[in-house]
């Protein structure tokens, strides 16, 4: 049996017993209650990007060989007061790479953080070098980090005599709480009296319950701004402490709603159905054609003492074979369960699911969005 087809029908059998055992809940109820701190965030809660460009010595001859290197190598001596012409410097050694990294929310000065450093030019590899001291600034200009540290690539590289070798990429490394916070970042929501709350995926149902949760437990002081945000008058028990009410409120539950959605990767024959998506009544037929094309070889000698010449003939073949299809009513749906065991019914692999799926969807008949990866 193809092993697509052995996950696609024990998926079917999980799904069958978990809705047999009432664990999964039908009508509708294929969403479980979440605590509010996973379905998003609220105002101000956030990371934020850093980026710098630095150099990297310490090389086994590997480093970069334009001018760019030689420009950064000959800024550096020239800050620590040496002067010479940048021709004389050897840049074989030396590589320019940026570094990224992100600064999470409320991270104090003298915290570290991991960095990752990528090659700018054409090193080929960044295997036993250090970083020297970059600064790592934000989108506003400003410096938040400095980095600084040996660099640790997941491979390595090496080649002589026209042959390589090489394992993972050596152009990219990290530097394990190589970054040293120089500058907070400020959290100022919550200063007026009010802070709203971001869904990780904007659904008004979502939304709307989100605030009914927090209507029911702090009384009439959410308010849904639109499908992604709510606005939240705070208590005035956490007046002058919106933290606590953030600590209190994040807790409660709520179950969430989402578009019904069918995804599918026709690159690796993956098929996902949303617990939401239902199919009208539809007729599906499925069958498969299959045609060979082969080629026979066959030698033509010539008669004895004749002036021809031996010669390979080919001769093409043609064949085809078609299985017997079947045709088969699928009933209006209500649950996942439904769609899978209807589809399955027909003897369907994952690869024919995903045709059969994009052809109700062309047929009108899928109560749901197809997405194709």
């Amino acid at each position: 049996m193809n092993p697509l087809k052995k996950i696609f029908i024990a998926t079917l059998l999980s799904l069958s017993a978990l809705l047999a055992a009432g664990i999964l809940p039908a009508g509708g109820q294929v969403h479980p209650e979440v605590r509010l701190k996973d379905l998003g965030r609220f105002e101000g809660v956030r990371p934020n990007q850093l980026v710098g460009m630095g150099l990297v010595t310490g090389l086994q001859g590997t480093g970069d060989k334009g001018e760019l290197v030689a420009a950064m190598m000959g800024n550096m001596v020239e800050n620590f007061g040496i002067s010479m012409n940048r021709k004389d410097l050897k840049s074989k050694n030396s590589a320019v790479v940026t570094i990224t990294c992100e600064l999470p929310p409320f991270a104090r000065s003298g915290e570290t953080i991991d960095v990752t450093i990528s090659t700018v030019g054409d090193a080929k590899s960044l295997e036993g070098g250090v970083l020297l001291q970059t600064p790592l600034k934000a989108a506003n200009g400003s410096v938040y980090a400095v980095a600084q540290g040996p660099v640790s690539i997941g491979g390595f590289s090496a080649s002589a005599a026209g042959s390589s070798l090489s394992k993972n990429v050596s152009t990219t490394g990290r530097i394990p709480n190589g970054a040293i916070v120089e500058r907070e970042t400020s959290w100022g929501a919550g200063t007026d009296g009010r802070i709203r709350f971001f869904l990780k995926r904007p659904d008004f149902t979502t939304a709307d319950r989100v605030a009914a949760i927090i209507n029911r437990n702090y009384g009439s002081v959410a308010t849904v701004t639109d499908a992604g945000c709510v606005d939240i008058a705070i208590p005035h028990a956490f007046r002058g402490n919106p933290s606590g009410f953030i600590a209190s409120s994040e807790l409660l539950r709520v179950r969430p709603d989402s578009v019904a959605r069918v995804v599918i990767n026709e690159r690796t024959g993956t098929v996902t159905v949303g617990g939401d998506v239902r199919i009208s009544e539809v007729a599906v037929a499925h069958g498969n054609l299959t045609v060979s094309v082969g080629i026979d070889r066959t030698v033509s000698q010539p008669e004895p003492l004749s002036l021809g010449e031996t010669k390979v003939i080919e001769t093409a073949t043609i064949t085809a074979d078609e299985e017997r299809g079947s045709m088969a009513l699928l009933n209006a749906t209500t649950t996942v369960d439904d769609v899978v065991k209807s589809l399955n019914a027909l003897g369907a692999t994952p690869r024919d699911i995903i045709t059969i799926l994009q052809a109700i969807d062309r047929a009108g008949a899928l109560q749901g969005e197809l997405v194709i990866m």
